[in-house]
């Protein structure tokens, strides 16, 4: 059996990359099975999708400790406590990384000892789609990886994308962009995992009243502690030579991510600034820019 695991956040495709792999899987003639798992439920908070890929049935069910391939779709992640994406990798495994940095510098950068491919599908994804589709981009790379084929793994985008996108010349350009990713990445070898069979021990978990195991919550709030801004595509730029100090931006921001300088002029927390651009969207006088945000280092 193959486990993967794909870790991103809320809105990126993580979800529909697994199951772009588990149809293509389904159309070679494996058993594949594909889920998500969700946190906070909002976008940009960090969200795990899981894949198992087996010539048996699978009888495995619950989320994937310890895969064999991991699939990271925002490079941040990589030292998110709570994401902890190279948790439980099976020595032999493999880590992609949606990153503009090599292979080596990945490497070398999170201390990972497992085999390490890197693409900036984010660029790829505004290069091929015109927005920072990363869905149908990851589920190309990830069947690569697992050593599926061209042929299904086209079926698969087809299928997937037309299910989620009414625009046809679209679903043809993820198709494209897919496969573009696909072919991109050299053929690995990777050590696969034994499928679980029927007669697997059972573990009795036994049952603790409330008095005994209820939680208490006495800490304070995280939210200081996490970031929002670290997982944008682009940020904003103001130009103050023509910026008016209407202060609309400021009015317009979903998340107060705007304040006034000692000057008057409107500046960005990038700490919290999620990159949703609807400053750039509503400045009458066009002051501010969308800058690419093209590494997390």
């Amino acid at each position: 059996m193959l486990r993967l695991r794909f870790h991103g956040r809320g809105g990126q495709g993580a979800k529909v990359a697994s199951r772009v792999i588990g149809t293509a899987a389904f159309y070679e003639g494996y058993y594949a099975q594909d889920f998500p798992l969700y946190g906070a439920e909002r976008r940009g908070a960090p969200i795990a999708a899981f894949t198992r890929i087996s010539k048996e049935p699978i009888l495995e069910r619950g989320v994937i400790a310890e895969p064999d391939i991991v699939i990271v779709l925002d490079e941040t992640l990589m030292e998110d406590p709570l994401a902890h994406p190279l948790s439980g990798l099976k020595e032999g495994g493999v880590v992609f990384v949606n990153t503009t940095h090599s292979p080596v510098e990945t490497k070398s950068k999170y201390e990972v000892t497992a085999q390490v491919i890197t693409l900036d599908i984010t660029k790829i994804g505004l290069e091929m789609l015109g927005l920072p589709v990363l869905s149908t981009l990851a589920g190309g790379v990830a069947s690569r990886i697992a050593g599926l084929g061209e042929d299904a793994l086209r079926k698969a985008v087809e299928k997937e994308a037309s299910e989620i996108i009414t625009d046809r010349g679209l679903v043809l350009k993820n198709i494209e962009a897919s496969l573009h990713c696909f072919h991109t990445i050299q053929p690995i070898e990777i050590k696969t995992t034994e499928v679980v069979h029927k007669g697997s021990p059972v573990v009795d978990v036994p049952f603790e009243t409330a008095v005994i195991s209820s939680p208490a919550i006495n800490t304070t709030g995280n939210t200081p502690l996490r970031k929002t801004g670290n997982w944008r595509v682009f940020k904003p730029v103001w130009n103050y030579d023509i910026c008016t100090k209407c202060m609309i931006c400021v009015a317009r921001c979903p998340d107060g991510c705007i304040a006034v300088n000692e000057d008057g002029f409107p500046y960005t927390d990038y700490d919290n600034c999620k990159g949703c651009m609807i400053c750039a969207e509503e400045c009458p006088v066009k002051a501010i820019e969308r800058v690419r945000e093209v590494h997390a280092w």
